[in-house]
């Protein structure tokens, strides 16, 4: 499935989550194709960089390296293209929060491995901050993306907690509930789950919102004022994990254990750990076919359950351009 435009469509979900517009956001001119715009947007973003990391990206060899398996989105180039395109959105969701990396040295075909701490050698330029004794990358602009992208970070995780200008932990301003779907349950029943949940939280006066991870499950975000620690968002997640299992036994469960997950969504209420992170939207995946962490439209979440449309986890959308969260 060839990937041929890419195109921003819903920086709008980020001020409603976090109340406030995309900080240095502004809507493209037109779609970006990677064929004949990715000289010129390299260019563009080794413009940006100091003079080290704009001397490594140009002596770098990764122009054949296939990064997902010989599939069409496979070169280097068109990765960073792709992280370039969608930066000013992918960068307000990980803003101030540490950053893990996934990270596939010889593409998706070979081994990979998380990285929580920044990896020797990296520029002094690189912010970072140190929570309970590891130290992360932060990533606020695009010079820090393109580096860690060029060490083949293919995917970024955040925790749902923020630091402070001090590096101080701060309580999450985000609740997230993980939709986890097992064998034979796939995304159609997640969007069943997640009709559930909206309505559910919603005579509660939160407002979720959906994300595809670009896996196999949906997670359900809403907005926290900042006044619930972690562990106390943790709790209200289970309890109401619990109450969607005791209403929906034959399409719920709240427990983890993996015995009894076949055919229902696993509501993973652990997930609001401050230790834990998930895939931050707008994040590629380290699959074969080229999947996205993906921002929906409820309209899209009501199709999915009744049965009306395929919800995929791929790229392409429609005439060939991408809903930045990507279905």
């Amino acid at each position: 499935m060839a990937v041929r435009t890419w195109a921003l469509e819903h920086p709008h979900e980020y001020a409603l989550i976090y109340g406030s517009p995309v900080p240095g956001y502004a809507a493209p001119e037109a779609t970006i194709g990677p064929a004949s715009r990715v000289p010129t947007l390299l260019l563009t973003i080794l413009a940006q960089m100091p003079g080290r990391l704009r001397a490594e990206v140009e002596n770098e060899r990764h122009e054949r390296m296939y990064l997902f398996d010989g599939k069409s989105f496979t070169l280097f180039a068109k990765r960073l293209n792709y992280y370039a395109t969608v930066a000013p959105i992918l960068l307000a969701h990980m803003a101030s929060r540490p950053v893990t990396r996934v990270r596939w040295p010889h593409g998706v075909i070979g081994d990979s491995f998380f990285e929580k701490n920044v990896p020797s050698g990296v520029p002094s330029w690189i912010e970072r901050v140190t929570i309970d004794a590891v130290t992360y990358p932060l990533v606020p602009d695009l010079p820090t993306l393109t580096y860690l992208v060029n060490l083949n970070s293919l995917e970024f995780h955040v925790p749902q907690w923020t630091v402070d200008d001090d590096g101080e932990r701060q309580n999450p301003n985000r609740l997230v509930i993980d939709l986890d779907p097992g064998k034979p349950a796939d995304l159609h029943e997640c969007c069943q789950v997640a009709l559930h949940l909206r309505e559910r939280l919603g005579g509660l006066g939160l407002e979720l919102f959906p994300v595809t991870s670009g896996s196999k499950g949906m997670q359900l975000y809403a907005s926290l004022g900042g006044d619930l620690t972690s562990d106390q968002v943790r709790d209200l997640a289970q309890q109401l994990a619990q109450e969607m299992t005791a209403k929906h036994p034959d399409l719920v469960l709240w427990k983890m254990t993996k015995s009894l997950r076949p055919g229902k969504i696993f509501l993973d209420w652990s997930q609001n750990v401050a230790a834990k992170t998930t895939i931050s939207p707008y994040s590629l995946r380290g699959r074969d076919l080229p999947c996205v962490a993906a921002p929906r439209t409820w309209a899209e979440v009501e199709a999915g359950a009744a049965g009306r449309g395929a919800v995929a986890q791929v790229l392409e959308r429609g005439a060939g351009v991408v809903l930045v969260l990507g279905l």
